[in-house]
């Protein structure tokens, strides 16, 4: 049985009832709307354009709502918190676009330069527990030193940015 017959022997239109169609855009727009909050509307929209084609739009769809409605509005952690560990994640993986945006999106999210760098670990644990550090010793010292150039590039890029938005500003 080819996959066209088996879509309809289940029941294709089962899954796009109003309701559910309905369900998925308010998903959606909760996503999209998160998503932007945190990375911005120019980091979001590059990656909307870049994943715009047939093959990769699903992705696109998926990321908006499971990652940034599904984990990034849940309770329990704040938003710079969330970043942290996203940084730290993929700081570990060697995702350097990833991690550029995310960087940017951590400062915007309220994490300092020094949260960022050293991340220390609240009371009562060692206050000489290092975040970052322990991306250099658990993921090895390559992997580390790497994070560190991405993240201090998109600090930089960062301030850039936000002079530039200043600018603008100052002169309307």
């Amino acid at each position: 049985m080819s996959g066209t017959e088996q879509k309809k022997q289940i029941g294709e239109d089962q899954f796009h009832t109003p309701e559910l169609d309905a369900a998925r855009q308010e998903i959606w727009d909760n996503g999209i709307k998160q998503r932007r909050r945190v990375l911005g509307d120019a980091y979001v929209d590059a990656q909307l354009a870049r994943g715009s084609s047939e093959f990769a739009k699903p992705a696109q769809d998926f990321v908006t709502r499971c990652a940034w409605d599904g984990l990034w509005s849940r309770p329990g952690l704040e938003l710079k918190h969330r970043s942290l560990v996203v940084i730290t994640i993929l700081a570990l993986g060697g995702h350097e676009k990833e991690l550029t945006g995310h960087t940017k999106g951590a400062l915007r999210n309220g994490l300092t330069e020094d949260e960022i760098r050293e991340a220390v670990s609240p009371p009562p644990l060692i206050e000489t527990d290092i975040q970052m550090m322990h991306v250099m010793g658990y993921g090895g010292f390559p992997k580390g030193l790497e994070a560190f150039r991405i993240v201090g590039n998109a600090i930089e890029e960062y301030k850039k940015e936000q002079a530039a938005e200043q600018a603008k500003q100052d002169k309307q």
